[in-house]
């Protein structure tokens, strides 16, 4: 198999995520309260298997999981992918009577997870985190605040990042799990443009010790950027989904709207903006999909098109749903809509995860040191 061509099983599979979202998912996403947790919808998830799947999959067959999903339903992906990136620490770093106790109930929908990363003075440049893990006895104690933080205050269980050697930048950052009852932890939401969960938690002298630690003492961040590694090509893929839904409905719409005497789609500005948003998207989605076939590979340069993947999808996402906005005109503005769900919903991809400033930093830092590392062609003056 090559990255530009999926096998008809994959092809089948694709499809029956695709119907499971529309005839299963969706209507559970739409009893569901915006930004709140909908546990129904995560229990759903586990009953089908597909948050197990989340620990099974290659990086192609978790974007294959996740574009399928968002197409139908936006809410099932993000409760799907959360959950994911907030127990993926557990699953790789995780002692075995962590994962004994949590990826259980994880993987069965029965306990929410949330990554907590950011923080008020730390989102992009995430080594420069605050919270403090202050020893304590065997142990510390952790002071501060983190915020951002999807399913917060709601999960059951968080991968919490803190800095336990001050002045060490993301040398000095353990990785701690930590279950939600922990005593001086409490949250709360906060109301964002985007429909899912997200909310702040505050650490008032939260006790934690060595059993809570996921691997080792001072190198949590490389726990936190193997997390990021591994799901940067599939938030891509998320946008993917959303952008060939929006394309979807822009054609269904153009072909039976009808202005100035015929059907939107036979006057030629309507149709070439639909062409080229379907031109986009397919970039978009084989990008993805290289990335996600080089990862799996363990091929030389997956950060930077792991970046690559994540940068043009998530820009390429918003660009064809805002175009699909335009083609549909008011309409697609009336709360309800498909398309004012997806503008809503296609904004944070280009933010969270490394936003779009960030993956281009990380691009240009791996093409200098590719470049630095090949050796220079005989004759050469440079």
């Amino acid at each position: 198999m090559t990255a530009f061509s999926l096998e008809t099983e994959q092809i089948a599979w694709c499809a029956t995520l695709r119907e499971l979202a529309d005839r299963r998912l969706r209507p559970l996403a739409e009893k569901g309260e915006p930004g709140r947790v909908n546990r129904p919808l995560v229990a759903a998830l586990g009953e089908l298997g597909l948050i197990a799947r989340l620990f099974e999959a290659g990086s192609l067959d978790l974007c294959l999981l996740r574009e399928s999903l968002a197409r139908h339903c936006t809410e099932a992906e993000t409760a799907l992918a959360l959950q994911g990136l907030g127990a993926h620490p557990v699953a790789a770093h995780g002692t075995p009577e962590q994962r004994d106790r949590w990826l259980p109930e994880v993987t069965a929908g029965r306990a929410v997870a949330a990554f907590a990363l950011s923080e008020p003075e730390a989102g992009s440049d995430a080594a420069a985190l605050a919270l403090q893990a202050a020893p304590d006895g065997t142990g510390w104690r952790l002071t501060g605040e983190k915020r951002w933080i999807s399913n917060a205050p709601e999960a059951d269980l968080v991968t919490v990042f803190a800095r336990t050697t001050p002045g060490a930048g993301a040398r000095g950052v353990t990785a701690f799990l930590l279950p939600a009852d922990r005593p001086g932890l409490t949250g709360a939401r906060l109301d964002m443009l985007s429909p899912h969960p997200i909310g702040s938690l505050l650490f008032d002298g939260v006790p934690v010790g060595p059993a809570d630690v996921l691997g080792e003492v001072d190198h949590g961040f490389a726990v936190a950027l193997g997390t990021l590694d591994r799901f940067r090509p599939s938030v891509g893929a998320f946008a993917v989904g959303m952008a060939q839904a929006a394309l979807d409905a822009a054609l269904a719409h153009t072909a039976t709207r009808t202005a100035f005497g015929g059907p939107l789609k036979d006057l030629q500005a309507v149709s070439h903006q639909v062409a080229e948003m379907a031109v986009r998207t397919e970039a978009a989605r084989l990008l993805v999909y290289a990335a996600a076939t080089a990862y799996d590979a363990g091929e030389p340069g997956v950060r930077r098109r792991a970046a690559m993947a994540k940068l043009l999808a998530t820009e390429t996402a918003q660009w064809v749903v805002d175009t699909a906005v335009q083609l549909h005109g008011a309409r697609a503005l009336r709360r309800g809509h498909l398309l004012e769900h997806l503008y809503r919903e296609v904004r944070a991809p280009r933010i969270y995860e490394g936003a779009s400033e960030v993956q281009r930093t990380i691009i240009a830092r791996e093409l200098y040191a590719e470049a630095a590392a090949a050796p220079v062609p005989e004759g050469s003056t440079s």
